[in-house]
């Protein structure tokens, strides 16, 4: 059973940075498939990143050049950097892992297995 922990959300102006931590336990990390999700105030999660575990990366169109997600194996951590961030960009992020191996990372919720407990992250304009 894999544990996640969010940590890193926080209030932010428009055009600020905030970088988000997601850590692992009870899993072979490495071996883990990592993803980052949203939910906004009456609206569907939706996929916003994904890390393969083979370092493989997909972006949704509406963060790419602005958020960058990485990993770090040694620490069992994934991470969530964002910057140039907007208002409509406020909503509960959570962390996700795929134990699947698959070599591409996925965008769909399905496909995740475990997920953490999500932190808020809201932008003022």
């Amino acid at each position: 059973q894999v544990q996640l922990v969010e940590s890193g959300g926080g209030l932010v102006q428009a055009g600020g940075s905030l970088r988000l931590s997601c850590a692992a336990s009870g899993g072979t990390f490495s071996r883990l498939s990592m993803g980052w999700f949203r939910q906004a105030p009456g609206k569907e999660r939706e996929f916003v990143a994904a890390i393969s575990w083979t370092d493989d990366y997909a972006y949704t169109d509406s963060v790419k050049g602005r958020f960058t997600i990485s990993r770090d194996n040694a620490k069992n951590t994934a991470y969530l950097q964002m910057s140039s961030l907007k208002p409509e960009d406020t909503a509960d992020y959570y962390c996700a892992a795929d134990r699947s191996l698959a070599f591409t990372p996925s965008r769909y919720l399905n496909n995740y297995a475990y997920w953490g407990q999500g932190t808020q992250v809201t932008v003022s304009s």
